[in-house]
């Protein structure tokens, strides 16, 4: 059975005054902290290169290096409001097991991303205070502009001042210097949102690339190595797989279709009859044969999923099952042009397949559940059964192989199967 499923709305971003106080926050708090940051770190700086001659400056140098770590993590954590994305902290070099005090102490002394810190602590004093300035010049200007109609009265105009009204040629009335004053504060107001926001990302683009650039690039290497990994793991399992598959099955008919073929054709000359039985097996054999390759075929790139697409092909595979399979698929699978990625699709059939596969042979259970959403950037595929549960990935039963395919691909396989039942396989892919 088919149902339709609706995805979850996305989130919705920041209205535009909450992200310019955030935005302004984040720059004006910043410029204190970067002031603080430089003078702790500059000094620890000097103090330690100037005793490094000494036994006193290597600790005094490492002591400044864990205090621009702190400033560091501090930074981080007020990167997430401005960029909108998780905290990243590096993994820092540690002390190995059974090192001594001495090289326990030194350790951030080779420890690249420390120094990063350090130079990003020195250094954020010029940005910060660059986006300190405008940011509080844009601010002032826009409410001493937009405000200033409330205040002129109150304010000195000598006979030998000259307003912007009167040198823009529009004369020195009162009326004419708060629609200049205010006109100005307008354009100031107006913008005051982007230019904030420009100076933030600034502030936090520079204090991304020294702090978490090194991370984020070694993060993404892990995962690309554990995703091409994963590929050759997934790979070799399937090719291991298809090669026994073809010696426990076409391979053996085929090498009896040829003794029964030798066998009738001895038979031809002393009994005609026997030769037209062994024959008839023969053809029997090949019958055999073709329909386990059609299998097989199958199983390395099925053609109802290449020709018509996830769901007549999910639908193909409930049909097939031995017990009842409630198919619920989301309704933009099926929407004009809403064809995915074809690794995609073959990595999400490929997990219901094998799901199926296991329910049947060790599960036990008298009804199983294929639920397919898909939100803006996920794909998420659940199989769920009724049966005594038990499953693992470390019990193999063809789910480690799945598992390696669906991290090849970038997604993330979880199995909640506790003893006792129920089960569930859940792959979550990106789109």
């Amino acid at each position: 059975m088919t149902t339709a499923t609706t995805a979850e709305p996305a989130a919705l971003p920041p209205s535009v005054p909450r992200r310019l106080l955030r935005d302004s926050g984040y720059v004006l708090l910043g410029f204190p902290l970067a002031v603080a940051g430089f003078v702790v770190l500059v000094a620890g700086l000097a103090l330690g290169v100037g005793l490094v001659v000494t036994v006193i400056g290597l600790p005094v140098l490492a002591a400044t290096l864990y205090a621009a770590r702190g400033f560091a993590d501090v930074e981080r954590l007020r990167l997430t409001a401005v960029l909108g994305q998780d905290r990243v902290r590096p993994e820092y070099r540690r002390a190995e097991a059974g090192a001594g005090a001495w090289r326990r102490i030194l350790v951030p002394i080779g420890d690249v991303q420390s120094w990063l810190d350090l130079t990003h602590g020195i250094l954020n004093l010029v940005v910060a205070l660059v986006t300190f300035v405008v940011t509080v010049t844009w601010w002032a200007a826009a409410l001493v502009g937009t405000l200033y109609s409330v205040y002129d009265w109150a304010l000195p105009h000598p006979p030998d001042d000259q307003p912007l009204s009167e040198l823009l040629g529009l004369g020195e009335s009162a009326a004419a210097r708060i629609g200049v004053n205010t006109a100005a504060g307008l354009f100031f107001l107006v913008t005051l949102p982007l230019v904030v926001r420009g100076c933030a990302r600034l502030k936090a683009g520079f204090a991304r690339a020294l702090l978490t650039g090194v991370a984020e690039m070694r993060s993404r290497i892990t995962v690309l190595e554990e995703r091409r990994r994963a590929a050759a793991s997934a790979e070799a399992t399937a090719l291991r797989r298809l090669e026994r598959d073809i010696h426990d099955g076409p391979q053996q008919r085929l090498v009896r279709l040829a003794m029964d073929l030798s066998r009738a054709r001895h038979q031809l000359a002393d009994d005609p009859e026997a030769a037209g039985r062994t024959l008839d097996e023969a053809v029997a054999q090949t019958r055999d044969t073709l329909a386990e390759l059609r299998a097989l075929s199958r199983g390395i790139a099925p053609p109802i999923l290449v020709d018509r697409g996830l769901p007549s092909a999910l639908a193909a595979l409930a049909g097939r099952g031995l017990i009842p399979i409630e198919l619920r698929l989301d309704p933009r699978l099926d929407a004009p042009g809403g064809r995915l990625d074809p690794a995609v699709e073959s990595t999400a059939y490929f997990v219901v397949a094998e799901a199926l596969t296991n329910v049947a042979k060790h599960s036990g259970a008298t009804e199983c559940r294929v639920e397919v959403t898909r939100a803006d950037d996920r794909l998420v595929v659940a199989v769920a059964d009724d049966g005594h549960g038990g499953a693992h990935l470390a019990k193999g039963h063809g789910l480690t192989g799945i598992a390696d395919r669906v991290r090849a691909a970038g997604g993330r396989l979880d199995v909640l199967s506790p003893a006792g039942g129920p089960t569930e396989v859940r792959a979550d892919l990106p789109l």
